[in-house]
């Protein structure tokens, strides 16, 4: 019923958000969110195919950051856009700042690509590197290109510049944004329980205790982190639609873990707490 971790082609997602929007309708998503990777340009198109439809819209963005020199992905929810824009576009232009490095670095090792040109605010990541290898065929699928080059410490691997996660999560708050941190078990700078009260103490407000990476032993322990640090819950499939040398089905992944709509409430309870608290919220 809910989905709350979500991209589309505004980052690297391969359904627009109209696309997307239906394809969760015919999964039996009925609450979806928009997360794409540091921009929120895709939400308008995502508010439009929904219009009376069996679907409600959660917007949100998955914001870069890094912590222990580890690449660190924290969830924001129900934004104030206008406040979050102008920062945003600094972190795009990191996006690609970063992207060209990675081209540079597979043309040092012999392997030179063209990144396909991007529209407006849609922001470029290492599966847009890993498209163009296999659009000039040197890999036969993306999965191939990130344990060849693009994945951590291969050779062609850039880190993200520096934007602490802690700024992250002060930034989503400034913004009206419930700060999530994303699939926390996926993060390689630290174990989680080590990690965890840092964020908190900066104002981390919940935790993604339900992904499909996450085992089910990972996931009671992330549900007593909420119980221990009164943190909210929340849970997607981190669906980013068919991947370059996949079978072409735009729903496989979509509503996999079968949520419950009612982790929505405690999430749309502290957007509003968080709008109360912050100035011109």
């Amino acid at each position: 019923m809910l989905e709350l971790h979500c991209h589309t082609t505004h980052s690297d997602g391969t359904l627009t958000p109209a696309q997307l929007v239906e394809a969760a309708i015919e999964a039996g998503v009925r609450v979806l969110a928009i997360t794409d990777h540091d921009t929120v340009s895709g939400w308008d198109e995502a508010f439009a195919s929904a219009e009376h439809r069996p679907i409600e819209i959660v917007p949100g963005l998955e914001l870069s950051t890094v912590w222990n020199r580890r690449s660190m992905h924290i969830l924001g929810f129900y934004p104030n856009r206008d406040k979050l824009q102008p920062p945003l576009q600094e972190r795009l232009a990191g996006r690609q700042r970063r992207a060209n490095l990675m081209v540079e670095k597979l043309a040092a090792l012999g392997y030179p690509v063209e990144l396909q040109p991007r529209e407006g605010s849609m922001a470029p990541g290492r599966p847009h590197v890993a498209a163009a290898l296999v659009k000039a065929g040197y890999v036969q699928s993306s999965q191939e290109a990130f344990e060849r080059w693009l994945g951590d410490d291969r050779p062609a691997y850039v880190e993200y510049e520096k934007f602490s996660a802690i700024d992250g999560i002060r930034l989503l708050r400034d913004c009206g944004a419930v700060p999530v941190w994303a699939h926390p078990y996926l993060f390689r700078g630290g174990e989680v329980a080590t990690v965890l009260p840092e964020l908190v103490a900066a104002g981390l407000l919940g935790l993604e205790v339900y992904h499909p990476t996450h085992t089910p032993s990972q996931v009671r322990a992330l549900e007593a982190f909420c119980q221990e640090y009164a943190l909210l819950m929340t849970g997607g499939s981190d669906y980013h639609g068919t991947k370059i040398g996949e079978k072409d089905d735009r729903h496989a992944g979509l509503n996999q873990l079968h949520l419950s709509d009612q982790l929505l409430q405690p999430l749309q309870k502290a957007a509003f707490d968080l709008r109360l608290s912050t100035p011109e919220g």
